[in-house]
């Protein structure tokens, strides 16, 4: 875990962790895995300086549909 994690990210971490191993799932790479997930936890939420996971703008979905409109008129 980086260091400014809270402590509930932290318990997180080590409870994700004990779950692999106790499963037998990504053998060897438990905790790579689990810090990932809970990295992109902390992106999601904002709790890192800069945020690497966004949701789409909404201008990309509105280009899509005018561009969508903009050929419906071209073909009548």
């Amino acid at each position: 875990m980086p260091t400014g994690a809270s402590p509930k990210r932290e318990r997180e971490y080590k409870k994700i962790e004990r779950k692999f191993k106790k499963e037998g799932r990504y053998k060897g790479r438990e905790e790579e895995v689990a810090s990932r997930i809970v990295n992109k936890q902390r992106a999601q939420a904002g709790e890192t300086k800069k945020s690497s996971h966004r949701p789409p703008s909404r201008s990309a979905s509105r280009r899509k549909s005018s561009s969508a409109r903009s050929r419906s008129r071209r073909s009548k």
